[in-house]
């Protein structure tokens, strides 16, 4: 695994496994939980060590996947993310949304807690309060955001004595300035968060599976000029950029693997400036 700096001699692998649906959507489901639990635990053996979560994710269900998959193992080797949600933005609530998260992954800190999406109904003020708690307590190594724009980073970086270091956004060859709930990636936040050491961690970083298969004339010619998949093409893009990472989620060992291919090597910059400039209008 390779791992880009974040914060204070803290180190993050560039590949993350997202857990979105694992365990269910919006709520718990419970069907596939031994399955879950292997894949987890699988993709942890093949050095995806970084694992992504959040309160929200089933209901809390999928928080407790990963605690029952980390049961036995190093912790200091894991490093385990999780969110807040935005409705629990206020003081009391944060904290015990955090003291709840740690209860269900089963661990005695969170190396990354980051706020899930802005609130503008709770004072800003008030939250990144709770976040130096956390911190001061040694519950949470790292503090950052997820789903924030340039003005709300500023925002929020004011009233904590911790700095931000990440910011979670979708990003990925497809949405590179529009998403699903953030606006202005390239031509905004990335080169904000590049100059203030503020790490970007892409989710979706496949565009849901799009990025994965033939269908893009480019990213078809690299796949075969460097003898990779679409798929880590489209990751290798990523992570070769300055102070970025990705989450992917999968269950399956082979897709596991695939994506763990997009590391050890690096695009030619004649390649990246093709995948910058001309991606979009390259669909076949």
């Amino acid at each position: 695994m390779e791992f880009k700096n974040l914060s204070n001699n803290i180190k993050i692998p560039v590949i993350g496994l997202g857990t979105w649906t694992i365990g269910g959507g919006d709520e718990a489901d419970t069907t596939y939980d031994k399955e879950n639990i292997s894949a987890i635990k699988t993709a942890i053996k093949l050095g995806i060590t970084h694992i992504d979560n959040a309160e929200a994710y089933a209901q809390g269900h999928s928080e407790e996947l990963v605690g029952r998959a980390i049961v036995g193992l190093d912790r200091k080797s894991l490093f385990i993310t999780s969110k807040v949600s935005p409705e629990h933005l206020s003081y009391d609530n944060l904290l015990a949304s955090a003291k709840g998260s740690l209860q269900r992954l089963n661990t005695d800190y969170i190396d990354l807690y980051l706020i899930h999406a802005p609130n503008p109904d709770i004072p800003i003020q008030e939250t990144m309060k709770a976040m130096d708690f956390l911190v001061e307590q040694k519950l949470v190594r790292c503090i950052g955001v997820s789903n924030f724009s340039v003005d709300q980073i500023k925002e929020a970086q004011k009233y904590t004595k911790n700095k931000i270091v990440a910011n979670q956004i979708e990003y990925n060859l497809l949405v590179r300035d529009k998403g699903r709930v953030t606006e202005n990636m390239e031509s905004e936040i990335i080169p904000y968060c590049q100059e203030n050491n503020i790490l970007i961690i892409a989710w979706r970083p496949l565009s849901k599976g799009k990025l994965a298969k033939p269908g893009f004339k480019i990213l078809d010619e690299l796949a075969d000029k460097y003898h990779k998949t679409q798929a880590q093409i489209a990751i290798n893009w990523l992570i070769s950029k300055k102070g970025i990472v990705v989450i992917s989620k999968s269950t399956k060992v082979e897709h596991l693997e695939k994506n763990l291919g997009a590391i050890g090597w690096k695009l030619r910059q004649e390649d990246t400036d093709r995948l910058n400039n001309e991606f979009i209008n390259s669909r076949t």
